[in-house]
């Protein structure tokens, strides 16, 4: 086995087990499966973390995620499928970070590995062992690596920003304690 060889069964297996664990998450989101809420209850969780309105909010992060990750694992439009999977673990690990980086804390870690991952499977290319080779790249394009994440990025900032400051107004009128 060459190198190159090497590299390809790499790639293929970072792409089978990044996208299989976002396609599972974004399929608890969008059909309630692997004992997720579904459109409905995630919706509704959306919500509560600042995410408005909370049905669409699921459905464009189940997208995302479940699609993302569904053609990572495929190698299929990978420049894409990766920026969409990355922009969902932006949007997540926005969630998490208040409580720090580490996962059990309950921090950001899951979601900006799982969303790093994704990013350097969409800049590297699928390899060999991919649909893209199939189909002789015509969606995975180096052109379509900048025009993917800059794309993502823009919804993401949006959506993100959008969130900090529905979260910023919800705390206006709060005041906190003077005393513990």
């Amino acid at each position: 086995m060459t190198c190159y060889d090497r590299r390809d069964l790499g790639l293929l297996l970072l792409r089978l087990g990044t996208g299989g664990a976002l396609a599972a998450h974004g399929a608890q989101k969008l059909f309630g499966w692997f004992g997720g809420g579904g459109i409905e209850g995630t919706g509704q969780f959306m919500e509560t973390i600042g995410y408005a309105p909370g049905k669409a909010s699921a459905t464009a992060a189940g997208l995302a995620e479940a699609g993302g990750g569904a053609l990572l694992a495929l190698g299929l439009a990978t420049p894409a499928a990766g920026a969409a999977a990355a922009g969902a673990m932006a949007g997540a690990a926005a969630v998490h970070a208040p409580n720090g980086f580490f996962n059990q804390e309950g921090g950001y870690e899951h979601a900006a590995t799982l969303g790093l991952t994704a990013a350097g499977l969409a800049v590297t290319g699928p390899g060999r062992l991919s649909l893209d080779r199939v189909l002789g790249h015509s969606a995975d394009r180096d052109w379509m690596v900048v025009a993917a994440f800059a794309t993502t990025a823009a919804a993401t900032a949006v959506v993100v920003g959008a969130r900090s400051r529905r979260l910023r107004k919800a705390r206006e009128g709060e005041q906190e304690a003077l005393f513990d």
